[in-house]
């Protein structure tokens, strides 16, 4: 008896009602043919959910729709628009990550050169653990009028390059569309800051448009290749020696997925990502985790004096993500022994963005990006090497605010790529890794990539930059400072606790110049740097 009832419980109701007004419909369109035309339409409609619902019965990969056949795919809907209903209806303006809305409403503001000031004071719990703030000055300074700029180029450097202190983080094409590449490469050329291709090679698309270049090469050296995947240096020599170029940029890991390669399916490999990648159609495009150039800290610092030479002298560094810490100090070991440091060095932090990394690497593996900025800073203060290599911070910086922290605790200049996104039109939908951008920004599907109108773009990620270093100028002479590389950390506290307040300077505290060359007892550095070996990433047990 309870079988026979069945269809009539709540889990199959649905398909039950379905099934019995299709039956009758076509009962109906039978019985009386003037009106079949009619209830044509009906009849198709209920009739294909009734399908619908005896399928759900017969699949057998989702349980739920085997117990409630129809009715399930609600459930599906619901899943599937859960993030922008959130984004949409329940986010408050400090919730949303990895953004908040506030953050992003404020990028899209200044891109767009409207108003982004806030009334009625502050939405942040200032006396919430955590809560960081800037200090000012009684005695503040007018307004900077120059357009904060460095130089980088160590003295074995022939070509230095005046950076802007805010650029675009690696961002390859493939990873964006053609047209997000020309938009932000020409916005960097009218706002005079720079680009990195990221490391899928320097595109048709990034040279049009004449905007500053930083080459990044990864462990494919796509662009600059052997067909067996090996170095290629009269390839690199010839892409590098174009004047477009300012920089080249060796990445040794990502802060996303430190220490995880990736795969282009052979099936993505298009004719024009071959030519660009130098690689093979036909065959799966390989990032390796690790380079095959060099295997020790010396090899990779005569890597680097290499790819200067290639490129005529032209700055040279390297990115990473901080993992050991015995290994960047084995690599501080490499610059003693070799004499060879690099111009360089961008520290990206495990907060960084990807277009699509495992959970585990972007949720767990890597050193923040604080905690790395400040770690290599005093690193090379401790061996003497600060003074000739600059340091750029990459890791979920959008606002001067950001800016002005990660400089505070060793950063001469700054990367964004998802702050550069935002002024782009991306609306944060985190549906990079599928190819399906609602925006244009991050996809290879030509009819998708068209929404974003690159005129129009162009303007707003020139604005963006611009808006975003006059709120810096205006920071800075709040504090009665002149310049950013004028920060230190005793310009920022952070509460530990409702009742307490740390500076940065005993929260980050600073090693003396020399000190790891004359035997530190910093426990944050002694037992790595005892551990550390030129000769080798593996620790001196």
């Amino acid at each position: 008896m309870e079988t026979l009832l069945l269809p009539f419980s709540p889990r199959f109701i649905v398909l039950t009602i379905c099934a019995v007004v299709t039956a009758l419909l076509i009962g109906i369109g039978i019985v009386d043919r003037k009106i079949f035309d009619i209830l044509l339409v009906p009849i198709l409609i209920f009739g294909a959910l009734t399908l619908l619902g005896v399928r759900d019965l017969l699949q057998k990969s989702h349980a739920v729709l085997r117990n409630y056949p129809i009715s399930a795919h609600i459930r599906f809907l619901l899943e599937e628009i859960r993030p922008e209903m959130r984004q949409y209806f329940f986010e408050s303006e400090k919730d949303g990550m990895p953004f908040s809305r506030d953050t992003r409403a404020v990028v899209y503001q200044r891109a767009k050169m409207e108003l982004d000031k806030r009334p009625f004071g502050t939405q942040e719990d200032v006396y919430r653990e955590g809560y960081e703030w800037m200090h000012h000055s009684v005695s503040p300074k007018t307004h900077a009028q120059e357009k904060f700029r460095i130089s980088i180029g160590g003295p074995d450097c022939k070509q230095p390059y005046s950076a802007s202190v805010f650029n675009i983080s690696a961002m390859s094409f493939g990873a964006l569309s053609p047209n997000a590449v020309r938009a932000l490469n020409a916005g960097a050329r009218k706002g005079g800051f720079a680009h990195d291709t990221g490391e899928g090679g320097v595109s048709p698309y990034h040279r049009e448009m004449g905007g500053d270049i930083i080459w990044e090469i990864g462990s494919g050296y796509f662009g600059c290749r052997h067909l067996d995947g090996s170095f290629d240096p009269e390839a690199f020599a010839r892409v590098a020696g174009d004047d477009q170029i300012k920089m080249v940029e060796l990445k040794v890991s990502q802060g996303a997925k430190p220490g995880h390669g990736g795969v282009l399916p052979a099936a993505k490999v298009s004719e024009e990502i071959s030519k660009i990648r130098g690689v093979a159609m036909g065959e799966d495009c390989i990032s390796p985790a690790s380079h095959r150039a060099f295997s020790t800290p010396v090899g990779m610092m005569q890597f680097i004096a290499e790819m200067r030479r290639l490129s005529g002298g032209k700055p040279a560094g390297f990115k990473l993500c901080i993992g050991h810490p015995w290994e960047f100090l084995a690599i501080c070991k490499a610059m003693l022994q070799t004499g060879i440091y690099p111009d360089f060095i961008v520290v990206d932090g495990n907060e960084g963005g990807t277009g699509a990394a495992p959970l585990e690497f972007m949720d767990h593996l890597g050193m923040p990006m604080r905690e790395g900025v400040n770690f290599v800073h005093n690193a090379l203060i401790g061996i003497n090497a600060r003074d000739r290599i600059r340091i750029g911070a990459s890791g979920k910086i959008a606002t001067a605010f950001d800016m002005a922290r990660a400089m505070a605790i060793g950063a001469d200049y700054c990367n964004s790529a998802r702050g550069f996104m935002f002024s782009l039109g991306c609306i944060q939908s985190l549906s990079c890794h599928t190819d399906r951008c609602p925006t244009g920004v991050a996809t290879q599907d030509p009819t998708r990539a068209r929404a974003l109108y690159v005129p129009l773009k162009i303007d707003r990620v020139h604005n963006y930059h611009h808006a975003t270093l006059h709120s810096l100028t205006e920071l800075i002479a709040a504090a009665g400072l002149e310049h950013p590389q004028q920060l230190r950390p005793i310009h920022f506290s952070q509460r530990t606790s409702t009742t307490d307040v740390k500076s940065f300077a005993q929260l980050y505290p600073a090693l003396r110049p020399g000190e790891l060359l004359e035997g530190t007892e910093d426990p944050r550095f002694r037992d790595a740097w005892r551990m550390a070996q030129a000769d080798t990433f593996q620790p001196a047990l």
